[in-house]
């Protein structure tokens, strides 16, 4: 039968391996070396110990043995033998470089991949293989292939008089007054899968074949309510002045005559046109308001068609462009029954870091 050596601690080591075992700091490796070290000493079985420890026997085993031969260093893990380093600090410096430069305006490619990075480092006598070269690339965090849009808003200071002006009506709507969010959500396609959806399963998500049959596409304009958040919506056509003019017209005749309107709009161009420029003059109880460019967010019906989006098109299939306008239709109509409005808390204020 085998029988483990014994352990004998002198003070300071067993003063440093309960330092270890006590350290918030220390590695739990290192806490489990030292734990076995102690317990050993103490006189502990090194099979009570695996259990204790949580440890495979073999494993203190290894940790008694090399704790005897190095005693402390050896419970420090040994520097692993492999290649030198090929790709020094220099090389991935101009990696780097390389990699988040501007290309030549007149390049006809307009972004690198790492097969063109490598072989341009190459002729500038850095050898190394696309592969390599996206594991340095990903451990510096840099994508070659994804792009993030961005906007660089001009600080116009007619932009916030908008958004105080749109946000106000909806955290103070006026007296004997109507405020409705306007818009077009134009370009729905009707998509019909070549193959059915294979429903979830436990472990499994839902499965959809690529492949789907275009039948077309359809477009809405749709006037929210922004105090009951009901919809008033119509398929269209032409996103144009006339188009757009019916519809206000429409709104005009289903609203109480003694009732202001006060329509929030972006700045489209069917809604700034001539045409609907002078009839909303000619309807002196319509107020338009307009909201700043690039600030659709400001415009509540947007988060209608988000849900609109997210319910009916995105995971929807469609058989027709009929079936597609029934099948939106229908979710307006269901959505009014049990429509809330949202709850808007942005005031309309430039936001300040304190």
């Amino acid at each position: 039968m085998w029988v483990a050596h014994p352990i004998v601690l002198t003070d300071e080591e067993r003063t440093e391996l309960e330092r270890v075992v006590r350290a918030h700091s220390s590695p739990q490796k290192m806490v489990r070396r030292a734990r076995v070290v102690l317990l050993a000493a103490d006189g502990m079985a090194s099979r009570d110990i695996s259990e204790e420890v949580g440890l495979h026997e073999e494993w203190v085993a290894k940790w008694r043995r090399r704790f005897r031969e190095q005693r402390l260093a050896g419970l420090v893990d040994a520097r692993r033998s492999g290649r030198p380093r090929r790709i020094g600090h220099d090389e991935r410096v101009a990696i780097a470089a390389a990699a988040t430069a501007a290309k030549d305006p007149s390049d006809p490619v307009s972004t690198w991949n790492c097969f063109e990075l490598a072989d341009k480092l190459r002729s500038e006598g850095i050898e190394i293989s696309p592969t390599w070269l996206y594991r340095i690339l990903k451990a510096m965090d840099i994508d070659l292939t994804r792009v993030r849009g961005w906007l660089n808003r001009r600080d116009d200071p007619e932009f916030w008089d908008r958004v105080r002006d749109v946000c106000g009506l909806y955290l103070s709507p006026p007296v004997n007054a109507v405020v409705l969010s306007v818009d077009e959500k134009t370009g729905i396609q009707a998509k019909e899968r070549v193959f059915a959806d294979t429903p979830p399963a436990p472990g499994r998500w839902r499965r959809r074949e690529f492949e789907y049959h275009r039948h077309g596409v359809a477009s809405l304009v749709a006037a929210m309510n922004v105090a009951s958040g009901e919809v008033l919506a119509e398929t269209i056509t032409r996103n144009d002045s006339v188009t757009f003019i019916s519809f206000l017209e429409t709104i005009d005749a289903a609203v109480d005559p003694r009732s202001a309107i006060h329509v929030v709009l972006d700045n489209g161009s069917s809604h700034t046109s001539k045409a609907t420029t002078q009839w909303l003059t000619d309807h002196p109880r319509w107020v338009a308001h307009f909201t700043p460019k690039h600030a659709s967010w400001v415009n509540q019906v947007e988060l209608f068609f988000s849900i609109l989006q997210r319910k009916v098109v995105t995971n929807g299939n469609f058989t027709s462009r009929d079936d597609l306008i029934a099948k939106l239709i229908g979710f307006i109509t269901r959505y009014d029954q049990t429509a809330r409005p949202f709850r808007w808390t942005y005031a309309g204020d430039p936001l300040h870091v304190a």
